[in-house]
């Protein structure tokens, strides 16, 4: 029987009178990939929290490591401990060189002032061959890909003696192959006994990847299991506590004109060709690894990225869409990809990101924005998509994934838009919060809004779309009825890529 690194009995935390976690019991083996779920609110963030250092849990808790009993610890007493924990965000100095960046939790750990070049070169190399990979040393993060900028932060926690590595939504920027590569790192980590826990929404990498799952719900231990004992409706279950279905996405016939057509759209090094339809109360997805051309292609439609041929119709009419505000007048929404950087502002009220889409139409007979009228339009998109908050003024940041995914759309559907592109709608949230997005974008179709849906996971197009595009190397290479398309043929088309 494998030996165990981290054994927690009992751990509880309560803030403000809220139980984020009750009594939970969890453990990790050395070497062991184990991956840790539930929806947001499970309790999964104070858990790992905890295990970190940066939080101490209540009264009664215990924490042994190798088996020693641990009574408090910070966070450098964790590093120390051999714990390294990679943020979805990466914590990483983009203006800060590779060597720099990986170097860098050794220097805080020795507490040196001064630090040679020299040391700080042999650090990150000795890193990088553990993990036998090459990167430019002396490039600045910030102008690396997220797939090698999560690299450097790996390389950074194995410059101290890493026994276990919490990485948190660590793929959900990368392409399929990046994905790959990612897990045959962790592999390889595990061949020295470094153990590796998973934290993901994505149930098939989990599936991929973990030996055992933990699964939160409500911030109690639901259980730990192996993976053979798990499948998507099983694990969806536990996570809930309620059985999650879809059932298929059906349009309705078409009746007069499109909303939109395509026509032969091209950018050079982004997609070329793409020609395609989309009716009123229609929902079509393009699917396709990242960078295949799918994203840029909706930053066209959307004005932001101004293609080299080809022509945009709406209702008919030839549309130049050379900016933001041309696509608005248009009637064109759009949900970016990164909702935290591209659309919303996290510090400010969710009550003015609702309605920052609208602002002029609230300005009073004195051309003063009157705030009578913004509560009442902020509140209407609270009220509409449900969306669930403490107070309209309470900054955006406080929200859960889903909730704030919820705002984004609320900014947008109070501009009463014909078409909405929704670009990874789902990425980053639970299930539960996946299915509530989804039953919103179909009543958005019901009202006869136009749909494009932007996403790589082939079991989000299939049930909530009647027409899917594969995009793969900026062309557009087969249409589907997504109704007669079984979900293992069409990833394996998408993989193929």
């Amino acid at each position: 029987m494998a030996e165990e690194f981290l054994l927690m009995k009992n751990i509880s935390k309560r803030f403000a009178g809220v139980q984020a976690l009750d009594s939970v019991n969890f453990s990790i083996q050395k070497g062991e990939i184990h991956c840790l779920v539930g929806e947001n609110g499970s309790g999964k963030s104070t858990l790992i929290k905890i295990i970190s250092g940066v939080e101490q849990p209540d009264d009664g808790s215990e924490i042994y490591i190798e088996g020693e009993h641990i009574a408090s610890f910070g966070s450098i007493d964790t590093i120390r401990k051999g714990i390294e924990v990679i943020y979805q965000d990466l914590s990483l100095f983009p203006n800060m060189t590779v060597s720099e960046n990986i170097a860098l939790s050794q220097i805080i750990e020795k507490g040196s002032r001064l630090f040679k070049w020299q040391e700080i070169r042999r650090i990150s190399q000795d890193a990088m061959a553990r993990i036998k990979i090459k990167l430019p040393r002396d490039e600045k993060v910030g102008n690396l890909s997220v797939a090698d900028q999560q690299l450097v932060a790996i390389c950074r926690a194995l410059t101290s003696d890493v026994r276990l590595l919490i990485m948190d939504e660590p793929t959900s920027s990368l392409t399929k192959k990046e994905v790959d590569s990612l897990f045959s790192v962790i592999r390889d980590l595990q061949t020295t006994e470094i153990a590796t826990l998973f934290v993901s929404h994505k149930l098939n990498e989990i599936f991929q990847i973990a030996e055992r799952v933990t699964v939160l719900r409500d911030g109690k231990k639901i259980g730990i299991f192996n993976r053979d004992e798990l499948d998507n409706e099983k694990l969806t279950m536990l996570m809930t506590g309620k059985k999650v279905e879809y059932s298929q996405f059906t349009a309705p016939s078409p009746k007069g004109g499109p909303l939109i057509e395509v026509r032969n759209l091209s950018k050079e090094r982004n997609f070329k060709d793409i020609s395609f339809n989309l009716y009123p109360g229609e929902i079509i997805g393009i699917t396709g690894l990242l960078g295949s051309g799918r994203t840029e292609l909706a930053l066209s439609l959307f004005g932001m990225n101004k293609p080299d041929s080809g022509e945009i119709y709406i209702n008919g009419k030839k549309a130049n869409l050379n900016s933001v505000q041309d696509a608005i007048k248009f009637g064109i929404g759009y949900l970016p990809e990164n909702r935290l950087v591209q659309g919303l502002i996290m510090d400010q009220p969710i009550g003015k990101n609702i309605v920052v889409t609208i602002i002029e139409r609230l300005r009073g007979t004195l051309n003063l924005i009157e705030k009578k009228q913004v509560e009442k339009a902020a509140g209407k998109g609270v009220s509409d998509l449900d969306i669930r908050i403490p107070s309209i003024d309470s900054p955006v940041s406080t929200l859960s994934g889903g909730n704030q995914q919820r705002v984004v759309l609320a900014k947008w559907i109070a501009t009463q838009p014909k078409i909405l592109i929704l670009d990874g709608p789902t990425i980053g949230i639970d299930v539960a919060a996946k299915r509530a997005i989804h039953e919103i974008i179909r009543e958005l179709a019901k009202r006869g809004i136009g749909i494009i849906i932007i996403s790589d996971e082939v079991s989000e197009v299939i049930p909530n779309c009647n027409r899917i595009f594969l995009m793969r190397r900026g062309r557009i290479i087969g249409e589907f009825d997504a109704a007669r398309t079984e979900e293992g043929e069409l990833q394996k088309l998408v993989n193929a890529g």
